[in-house]
């Protein structure tokens, strides 16, 4: 069965036809992108909870004084972490973990006001209106969410805990990926479009195989934050095998079973893995049926940039688990991430729109 895609006009529908609005939106989802690494080089130097507060407002300001540092340290002396993990630590080095932090809360209200600020112009101004607008509203509010959600992280290491919960942190990643995906959703939206629409043909399988390969690719990165949140990525540190076997012991040791797929490091991995692997193949088969049938030459670039991408993401995690998950390659993992999603929603659209003239 095939179907046929088109786009509809953009005064239909109220999206506008707009550079300034997509090189917006585009340097929005960079700033996310730098965002999602400085968020990786936080939780990979253990700086997340030297901030043991939440000020929206007020918090922009670090500490100015040898007095006023003098005082955060004392507040990061009275939870857990640092009494466990880092007793003993000096000033110096609670500066060097603060920045960190700070650095990642700064950036995140430097992209709402990057964000806020221009909306509110091309609001006004009626280069945003109706359904569009709307839209562009909606990833604004999720971006406020998100700073909820990431002090909703953190608070979760400041009493019991010496980390944040891998549960709060996977949803504080996957929050992240979801704004960047729809910023480039909608970059791609506000492109400019050709006067004669053209019609091509893609089939429903391969128009399905685009969208389950975009969730799997959401899938992954939320696995991935499981991985991280445990900090699996310190065990097993062999490919293809782990601990000597394809599929190891102890993959399902917890009770109830279920908390295996979110508790148990092996079975995270595992998990990982496999679902990785699963990726790359979806990808590269979904490329090549494409090849072979497509008419739309977008479609199938678009398919190749997201099978290229989850190629090198695949070797990059091999390589940075054999490693031993140094600062580096960790974060160039954790950016390619980000790249795989912003390719998959890049051909997610193509293929939808599939009449790009």
């Amino acid at each position: 069965m095939v179907v046929q895609l088109s786009h509809r006009a953009g005064a239909a529908s109220g999206t506008p036809e707009s550079s300034a609005v997509r090189l917006w939106l585009l340097f929005v989802a960079a700033l996310v992108f730098a965002m999602i690494v400085v968020g990786g080089a936080t939780r990979l130097t253990v700086s997340g909870l030297s901030i043991t507060e939440w000020q929206p407002l007020l918090g922009a300001i670090p500490p100015l004084t040898e007095a006023h540092w003098l005082e955060a340290f004392e507040k990061y002396k009275a939870i857990p972490q640092y009494s466990i993990l880092n007793q003993g630590m000096s000033l110096e080095d609670f500066k060097f973990i603060y920045w960190w932090e700070w650095s990642h809360r700064f950036l995140g209200r430097f992209i709402g006001v990057a964000f806020a600020v221009p909306f509110a112009f091309f609001w006004i101004t009626g280069r945003l209106r109706g359904a569009f607008a709307l839209k562009c509203l909606g990833v604004l509010a999720l971006g406020g969410m998100q700073g909820a959600i990431g002090w909703y992280m953190v608070k979760s290491g400041l009493v019991e805990r010496i980390d944040v919960s891998q549960y709060r942190l996977a949803l504080h990643l996957l929050t992240a990926f979801a704004i960047l995906a729809l910023l480039v959703w909608l970059a791609l939206e506000a492109g400019p479009r050709s006067d004669r629409v053209r019609l091509h043909t893609v089939t429903r399988g391969q128009y399905r195989a685009a969208t389950a390969l975009f969730l799997l690719i959401f899938l992954q990165s939320g696995l991935g934050a499981l991985v991280a949140g445990l900090k699996a990525g310190l065990t097993y540190n062999t490919w293809p095998l782990m601990d000597g076997k394809v599929i190891p012991d102890g993959l399902l040791t917890h009770q109830p079973w279920y908390v295996n797929f979110f508790e148990n490091v092996t079975t995270v991995q595992f998990d990982h893995r496999m679902t990785a692997y699963a990726v790359v193949i979806l990808a590269l088969v979904h490329l090549w049926t494409l090849v072979r049938s497509a008419d739309d030459e977008h479609v199938i670039r678009s398919a190749a940039l997201v099978a290229a991408c989850v190629v090198l993401q695949m070797i990059i995690g091999i390589w940075t688990l054999v490693a031993g998950v140094p600062l580096t390659l960790g974060l160039v993992h954790q950016g390619g991430a980000a790249i795989v999603v912003a390719a998959a929603t890049l051909h997610l659209n193509t293929i939808r729109r599939a009449a790009a003239g």
